[in-house]
């Protein structure tokens, strides 16, 4: 059999040419390595031994299906034989030796920039980057006994030892205009910097560099900015690249300016096929016995699918991700079965992703200061089908899964992070910011005073781009009850805890503006004079065009700067230190914008005539517990709250008194 390739496409594309198959989905589940027991033999509970299974996935998409048809360049993208569209996932499986002794789920992460980093979240395992082993942390999605998957779904991530990528068509004789946005936070001179795409000529007079210091900036191009294509001397062979620029940086701007190359890119990829692989990997592990060549689903007890239930998180970037999957209608395989039963977008905000378009960029996220104009944020940005007041369009994340019955239960949480950088306060109003209803099938829950993402067990750190300690809060407690909650809810149908977010009708959602928020004036810490705002924008141009504001609006706090709403730590019910989501860029680092996806740590005096000495409104720690046992108590007390609630599970009961155990707060026994 011949395929239609050409052979640039063999090249950059080298999957498999398997006839007679009729549906897009995994033909071919080819097992590179099992790892049996895993964890050094670690035993999890009742559950036992768990074992690793390393894999490559290809997927066959019918491009003329309904249900691809909105997958941008599957049209002109190359084809097998059977007309169909392929690609090749990396896959890695975390599941029981002894699948009798599962729970029958599959908990799918979609992957963070190629990386695995739920068990940093739910087992609070230490963060493990690309090239070293996963950490099990305190083991509980698998003393649980979730089958725990992933699969590559980033067309322009690599493959590593943890790095996990999908290799995707390229599309050959397709050129387009591209902006590549470059932020150093470095004062290196000069810098190379790579490109999102090739750049179709390396004639410089063809593209334009533009430098400014803030976002809403005028795009500058000073005579002591220069740029060239990257020139490596050494290798004798190809003495240019396509694909990196070298930067000279011109004078006056500091370390975080931003740099804007725009230039005529070629070899778009067809960066939406991420979603069908995604659904079909996982409805494959579901559903199906064995790939189109015979090769079982590894999955199996007795010769039949052990998955009863699947569970899709993502956390950040992949959070995002959950909520496009869910919106662009790939709850739904080709044999109309529901991909997930239940979903959990985690720090999303109110945001999807630039991964279905041409020239996408997945890794970008819109930011206050950086790459703010990315395609991925615009309406819709709720669950509720609703009518956008400014364009006059009518749409909602869940508005496709409704018209064919398959939507999955949703738990959308947040943290304090979003609402500044992410404009989480537009999942819970319309467009015109009044408060809304979400569907029955969603809850919100947000995480006050927290930040975007941390570690647990870190202390607060600085970072020398920032002004402030880093906010080191941890969610692994209650994320772990609320993933008890959903599957309590998708398989008992015991409804879980009604939502608890910021809103207008408890007082506890204002605008962004200090005094409306009720945040107190603490010495030398200085209240944000920017969030990352959204309009309509015109991104047919470049660069895009932005139109009129949507309202967004922050968290209400407490006398001492904490949040109100929503699932609060017991380090929140009884604080040492004022905890925020945000942090603003230091001297030198584009100062008072908003300093990327951390927040701040802001301690009280430890003792009133401290307090007094430096004018903080907000009490000592010495005036608020009399004993560090009285304060443990508060902790147990609030954490026993949290557990009445369903926001804890009872094995979670001391975590927050043995972590302060440890630590030295101000205070005697």
């Amino acid at each position: 059999m011949k395929c239609k390739y050409i052979l640039q496409i063999l090249v950059v594309a080298p999957f498999l040419c398997i006839s007679n198959y009729t549906h897009s989905e995994v033909i071919n589940f080819n097992i590179l390595s099992v790892e049996s027991p895993t964890f050094d033999g670690r035993q999890f509970g009742e559950v036992g031994q768990y074992k690793k299974i390393t894999a490559k996935a290809t997927i066959a998409v019918d491009p003329q299906h309904r249900l691809n048809q909105g997958i941008v360049d599957i049209d002109i993208a190359p084809v097998n034989s059977d007309g169909l569209v392929e690609a090749m996932a990396d896959v890695v499986i975390l599941m029981p030796m002894d699948l009798e002794k599962g729970n029958k789920r599959i908990f799918y992460e979609v992957l963070n920039r190629g990386d695995k980093i739920s068990l940093i979240l739910f087992n609070d395992a230490k963060w493990n980057d690309y090239y070293e082993d996963l950490d099990a942390g305190n083991g509980h999605l698998m003393n649980e006994g979730y089958s725990i998957v992933w699969s590559g779904w980033q067309g322009d991530m690599p493959s590593g030892k943890n790095q996990m990528g999908l290799q995707v068509p390229t599309i050959s004789g397709v050129t387009g205009i591209v902006s590549d946005e470059i932020v150093f936070n470095h004062n290196f001179n000069p810098f190379v910097a790579t490109l999102s795409y090739p750049a179709a000529s390396l004639d410089t007079s063809k593209a334009k560099l533009t430098v400014r210091s803030r976002q809403m900036d005028k795009r500058s191009t000073p005579e002591d900015l220069k740029f060239e294509y990257f020139s490596d001397q050494r290798s004798g062979i190809k003495p240019y690249t396509n694909k990196q620029i070298t930067i000279y940086r011109p004078k006056g701007y500091d370390a975080s300016a931003i740099y804007e190359f725009v230039y005529e890119a070629k070899e778009p990829k067809v960066m939406g096929l991420a979603f069908a692989s995604v659904r079909d990997v996982v409805s494959f592990l579901r559903y199906e016995k064995e790939d189109k060549m015979g090769t079982p689903n590894p999955m199996m007890i007795e010769g039949e699918p052990s998955t009863i239930y699947a569970y899709g998180h993502g956390i950040s970037q992949s959070g995002r991700f959950v909520r496009d999957f869910l919106y662009q209608g790939f709850n739904e395989d080709e044999k109309n079965r529901m991909v997930f039963d239940g979903l959990n977008p985690d720090v999303a905000g109110s945001r999807k992703t630039w991964i279905n378009f041409r020239f996408s960029q997945p890794g970008r996220w819109s930011q206050e200061h950086k790459d703010h104009l990315q395609p991925g944020d615009q309406f819709p940005f709720t669950y509720s089908v609703i009518k956008d007041h400014l364009t006059g369009k009518t749409d909602g994340i869940m508005k496709r899964c409704l018209e064919t019955d398959t939507c999955p239960k949703v738990f959308h949480t947040d943290t304090a992070t979003e609402f500044w950088q992410g404009r989480s306060s537009l999942v819970v109003t319309d467009t015109k910011g009044q408060d809304i209803d979400l569907p029955e099938s969603v809850r919100a829950y947000y995480m006050p005073s927290t930040p975007h993402s941390e570690v647990y067990g870190d202390k607060p750190y600085h970072l020398n781009y920032c002004q402030y300690t880093v906010n080191t809060l941890h969610n692994g407690g209650p994320m772990r009850a609320l993933l008890k909650a959903l599957d309590l809810w998708v398989t008992e149908g015991v409804s879980p805890p009604e939502s608890q977010f910021p809103s207008h009708s408890s007082g506890t959602l204002g605008d962004f503006d200090q005094v409306k928020a009720d945040f107190p004036d603490i010495p030398n810490v200085s209240f944000p004079s920017v969030i990352n705002n959204l309009e309509v924008t015109d991104y047919t141009v470049i660069p895009a065009n932005e139109g009129e504001s949507y309202p967004i609006f922050i968290p209400k706090v407490d006398s001492d700067g904490n949040d109100y709403e929503g699932i609060k730590l017991p380090y929140l019910d009884a604080p040492t230190a004022t905890y925020v989501g945000w942090n603003i860029g230091s001297e030198g680092f584009a100062k008072g914008s908003l300093c990327g996806a951390v927040g701040s740590y802001i301690p009280f005096a430890k003792t009133k005539s401290e307090r007094l000495k430096s004018g903080d409104p907000r009490l000592s720690i010495q005036e608020r517990y009399q004993t560090k046992n009285e304060y443990i108590e508060r902790l147990r007390k609030s954490s026993q709250d949290l557990i009445d609630n369903r926001f804890l599970l009872e094995i979670d009961s001391d975590l927050y008194v043995n972590d302060t155990m440890r630590r030295n707060i101000g205070l005697e026994n």
